[in-house]
């Protein structure tokens, strides 16, 4: 089974996503990301689609689920590296990326989480 390694960088998580995820890996890293995010106690969760070139309305809802289920651990996620095409296509299907922060890349990404007070990304720890 696939596994994405979930980086620790001051009080938050990066997450890049490579390819398309399928159902079953999908939510085995919705899985993983919360383990994650209990063993390291985060504050901020970025994920990074920017290499991503379909978003399907599987994975657009376990994106949606997967920041609901952390904003209840107390983790904001942010969203970044939408491509054009993917926001469109999100647009087009009504998904609403509910509990989803969004920026255009990772370094906005993270200033947006340590604009909403979180230490993320100081290179402390």
């Amino acid at each position: 089974m696939d596994k994405f390694p979930i980086l620790k960088m001051g009080d938050a998580l990066i997450l890049t996503l490579q390819t398309e995820l399928h159902d079953k890996v999908a939510l085995r890293l919705q899985e993983d990301i919360l383990q994650k995010i209990y063993e390291t106690r985060t504050k901020g969760l970025v994920i990074d689609v920017s290499a991503v070139g379909v978003v399907d309305s599987f994975m657009g809802r376990m994106l949606s689920d997967t920041a609901t289920m952390a904003k209840t651990m107390g983790v904001e996620t942010v969203l970044v590296g939408i491509q054009p095409e993917i926001a469109i296509t999100l647009q087009e299907m009504g998904l609403e990326l509910r509990g989803v922060h969004s920026a255009l890349n990772l370094e906005k990404g993270i200033a947006l989480l340590q604009g909403m007070g979180g230490e993320a990304g100081d290179g402390g720890d």
